[in-house]
């Protein structure tokens, strides 16, 4: 139930808390809107003096809205587009501009993201994209970040976990080392070659874990968190290398092995606070992106 209301909430105290309600950092908000931090917590502190309530609560790594926040929010992006709907260019198309920041996976952040980035660019100059590339688990307070695109479906609170699209992994050789070493002609083979693929101790990602166990009694050899490390040790021959496929088919001195057997679906999955998708800069790069993934999906599914 919203808090009785004192007073008439200030549009730029508004917009202050709509910064830090979609970067849940005073500091992020701050750089964002070009004023201090002492500046954002005046102006929020305002604001729940003017609504008589708390409209931020403190979370571990930074805030998170309260309900009456989100009910402040609502009006707050009211009068964001109202400002926005001025901004237009001699074609009287909308302009957007702004900061989005992804945190994905290092493959998907080269070979989809940033394709998709280069998209939003072209129509909108004036968004700038960040890309943090890492592969773990859905943050639970998603601090600093716009947008998160995790493998597998996450759980998470406060927020809205989306699928995106499935890729798949195969098991792969170079042609020089399949040369010397023979191609594997059955999964019960496997046992005498190295696997190329994560550190096992440092896996965070349940279903990257889970997709080691297609290739049982294989012996590691070279293992890395990150895959780019994965296909180049694959292509210098240091073993059998579990890729994704829409990385590994680039290379055509890789050959991927018994492709009946040994093939692995994993699913990418968006997650964001629901606010930051309705901001139209983010929404634009989601749509981005969404396009990107249309146009390669055989490709991710090894079936380019």
């Amino acid at each position: 139930m919203c808090a009785a209301v004192s007073g008439r909430p200030s549009a730029d105290d508004l917009l202050v808390l709509l910064a830090v309600g979609r970067s849940g950092r005073f500091v992020t908000a701050a750089d964002e809107l070009g004023i201090n931090h002492t500046t954002i917590s005046r102006r929020i502190a305002a604001l729940e003096q003017t609504l008589g309530g708390r409209v931020l609560t403190r979370v571990t790594g930074g805030w998170e809205l309260t309900d009456l926040g989100r009910e402040a929010l609502a009006a707050a992006e009211t009068v964001e587009s109202a400002v926005q709907s001025l901004a237009a260019d001699a074609a009287g198309n909308r302009m957007l501009g702004g900061v989005v920041r992804i945190s994905a996976t290092d493959g998907f952040s080269a070979y989809i993201a940033a394709p998709a980035a280069a998209r939003v660019r072209r129509r909108y100059p004036d968004i700038q994209v960040e890309l943090v590339a890492t592969t773990r688990r859905a943050s639970q307070q998603r601090s600093g970040l716009d947008l998160e695109i995790v493998v597998g479906e996450p759980r998470v609170r406060r927020a809205t976990a989306t699928y995106l699209a499935d890729y798949r992994l195969g098991l792969y050789g170079s042609r020089d080392y399949l040369a010397e070493h023979g191609a594997p002609a059955a999964v019960a083979e496997l046992a005498r070659y190295p696997l190329v693929y994560f550190i096992d101790s440092m896996l965070q990602v349940d279903d990257l874990d889970l997709a080691s166990g297609f290739v049982p009694a294989m012996r590691e050899s070279v293992t890395s968190t990150n895959v780019f490390v994965h296909v180049e040790a694959t292509r210098a021959a240091a073993g059998l290398g579990l890729l994704p496929c829409f990385m590994a088919d680039r290379h055509p001195d890789l050959v991927r092995v018994l492709r009946d057997s040994i093939s692995v679906t994993l699913g990418y999955w968006l997650v964001a606070r629901a606010e930051t998708l309705r901001r139209p800069e983010v929404a634009a790069v989601v749509a981005a992106i969404r396009a990107v993934l249309d146009d390669r999906r055989d490709t991710l599914l090894g079936r380019g």
